[in-house]
């Protein structure tokens, strides 16, 4: 059992929505904070039928549910209708509601009613550091950190499953999208993406389309809640920066799979790779979390100067190194970056063990990076 650094904080009494991608354990979360709810889950064929069909029926059962009773819709978005239905009661006949989805597209884009702002909005993404029992860094890089995957011993058939099944399959059907095929590759495309700046152009080539189309595909995974872009920090630059954003899939275990890697080594090129997505997840994770809800962006020149992340309005600058041996060439970018703007902090986060201070610059091993970030220490 894992216990979920998402708790609703501040949603007491309140109405609201609980999003995330496939997985990541909404429905385990939301049994465990409402225990005596009435469950409704859109997943079971018969309950979806029903209340497709005759969405009054919704409201008929919770009139007819004991007062002060919580009412759980699980995938509130296949039958938006019932939104509707909600809001009504929510107004006439006070129920606490809470909505859970794997994705907020289909509403949105059918221009069905989101309550007028009576309900929150919260997200949950796929576990965290400080949420597992023994972290073992080894195995998040390689399975990926949804839960059933990081605790699986064979984690690529439950890979190869969710991307056929859900990424190709319901997304496919969700998104209406006609060339499957395009969309297939365009999803190995973009894992290429991973942790790299988005060239549109290039990877419509390589699908067969158009570079609008590969932004419309690109949209869909953001809407989806399956991938998100950091933008490039672009205040006030003296030297000439790369304005594309980064594409960094919801979790390292997909990026792996459409890749191809295979084990992941420390001291490997996989292993960078992954290692900063998983930092990065953590920084998402905690922005998110924390309700701080700083921005994350990355910085780089056109002489290809970067530094990996910066929170804030330049408030913290991270590099992330998956050397266990940090030295002043890792040091380049935030140098570089501190030159061009005040920084409060200056960080490396690698796999070195021991923390040190380079100048102006702390290098903290992962493990108490991450004790920190959650600590509320860093930001």
């Amino acid at each position: 059992m894992f216990l979920r650094k998402q708790i609703l904080e501040g949603a007491e009494g309140e109405s609201l929505f609980l999003w995330g991608a496939r997985q990541t354990g909404k429905s385990t979360l939301l049994k465990t904070l409402f225990p005596n709810a009435l469950w409704l889950d859109l997943l079971q064929s018969d309950v979806f039928e029903r209340f497709q069909r005759s969405p009054v029926q919704f409201r008929e059962l919770v009139l007819a549910t004991a007062s002060g009773t919580v009412v759980v819709v699980d995938e509130i978005q296949k039958v938006p209708a019932l939104l509707d239905e909600i809001h009504w009661l929510m107004v006439n006949h006070p129920t606490r509601f809470v909505l859970s989805g794997s994705s907020p597209r289909k509403i949105i884009r059918s221009g069905a009613n989101l309550l007028g702002g009576r309900a929150l909005r919260y997200e949950l993404y796929p576990l965290i550091y400080n949420e597992i029992p023994n972290f073992d860094l080894q195995r998040a890089l390689n399975n990926g950190l949804l839960p059933r995957h990081y605790l699986s011993d064979n984690p690529k058939k439950l890979l190869s499953a969710y991307i056929g099944n859900y990424l190709r399959d319901e997304i496919i059907a969700e998104a209406k999208i006609r060339n499957i095929g395009a969309f297939t590759k365009f999803l190995e495309a973009a894992a290429f993406s991973n942790g790299e700046m988005v060239n549109y152009t290039n990877i419509a080539s390589d699908c067969g389309v158009s570079a609008i189309t590969i932004k419309e595909y690109f949209q869909i995974l953001e809407d989806t809640l399956i991938g998100r872009f950091v933008p490039s920090y672009q205040k006030k630059p003296k030297r000439r920066v790369i304005v594309a954003s980064k594409f960094y899939f919801f979790d390292i275990g997909i990026a792996n799979y459409l890749l191809k890697r295979g084990k992941i080594e420390l001291g490997s090129e996989a292993f960078g790779s992954a290692f900063e997505h998983f930092i990065y997840h953590e920084l998402y994770a905690h922005s998110n979390y924390s309700e701080l809800n700083y921005t994350i962006s990355y910085w780089r020149t056109t002489s290809q100067i970067e530094v990996d992340f910066i929170l804030g309005n330049n408030e913290v600058a991270i590099e992330v190194k998956g050397t266990d041996n940090v030295q002043s060439r890792h040091l380049k970018g935030l140098k570089s970056f501190s030159e061009e703007y005040e920084v409060k902090k200056l960080l490396v986060v690698s796999n070195d063990p021991f923390e040190r201070i380079v100048g102006n610059i702390t290098v903290l091993p992962w493990s108490i990076f991450l004790q920190k970030l959650w600590a509320g220490d860093i930001i």
